[in-house]
């Protein structure tokens, strides 16, 4: 099979109007795939859309509230989607006990239950056909708790998680499920977070890339050397407090955007 042959002729990227969703659309158009693009601001996925060279459908929609997955779900209804990239993501940052409640409610809602009722959603559809793809977007800040970040990373380890075990459940079916554990990626988001590049930065085309190229190949990816040395190190050799305390000092600049 051809990449479009196994993941298409749809795919559909959450999170589409800039970073690290945005590449990945222009790199599965690239492919041949037709896309649907996913994002709360329609100006971005329109822009988007005019640049890429297949169809496109774009949907400008919450994916944090209900009635923002249920317009996706409506809008994909006469689609064979083959690929699905959760890539939308939000982080409240500060300490826990001084955020506000709704800003960890939506921390959950968008990074949690939007990738699960995504894949519930679009797997079975992939199963019966025997082909397809989920990616879930996570990041190496879920593999240990982080500091005024305490509950984006620990939605990051869930959406992780939740790949690992659909990667079981589908290996045999045809259908390849991947999570994606980024480190820091050069993304606006990042720069409105954390001005100032930081090294070992990737461009988001390298982490999209390397995602789709680990498709079929295992349940886990941390796209960049620099990042799968650092997971690696605080993984293996840190006891996890010492691991904690280094990414806290890591992430010290990081400020609301």
């Amino acid at each position: 099979m051809t990449f479009a042959d196994r993941y298409g002729p749809w795919a559909l990227v959450a999170g589409a109007s800039e970073g690290i969703g945005a590449a990945f659309a222009r790199l599965l158009a690239g492919h041949g795939i037709d896309v649907v693009l996913v994002a709360r601001r329609p100006e971005p996925l329109a822009e988007l859309a005019a640049s890429l060279p297949t169809r496109t459908r774009t949907v400008a929609a919450d994916l944090a509230t209900t009635d923002g997955l249920d317009a996706v779900a409506r809008a994909t209804d006469d689609l064979e989607v083959g690929l699905v990239v959760a890539n939308a993501a939000y982080s409240a940052i500060g300490t826990f006990v001084t955020a506000e409640p709704a800003a960890l409610e939506r921390v959950l809602d968008l990074n949690c239950r939007a990738p699960l009722r995504l894949a519930r959603a679009y797997l079975p559809a992939m199963v019966e056909r025997g082909r397809g793809g989920f990616i879930v977007m996570s990041s190496i800040a879920g593999n240990q708790g982080l500091p005024r970040l305490s509950t984006y990373a620990a939605s990051k380890a869930f959406g992780a998680v939740l790949a690992e075990g659909l990667w079981a459940e589908t290996r045999h079916t045809g259908v390849h499920v991947l999570a994606c554990a980024a480190g820091a990626v050069s993304t606006p988001a990042l720069a409105r977070e954390k001005p100032g590049h930081t090294p070992g930065e990737l461009p988001p085309d390298k982490v999209a890339a390397a995602a789709l190229r680990a498709l079929g190949h295992g349940p886990r990816v941390v796209p960049g050397a620099v990042s799968r040395l650092s997971a690696g190190f605080m993984a293996r050799l840190l006891p996890k407090a010492a691991a904690i305390r280094l990414i806290e000092r890591a992430s010290q600049d990081v400020r609301s955007p």
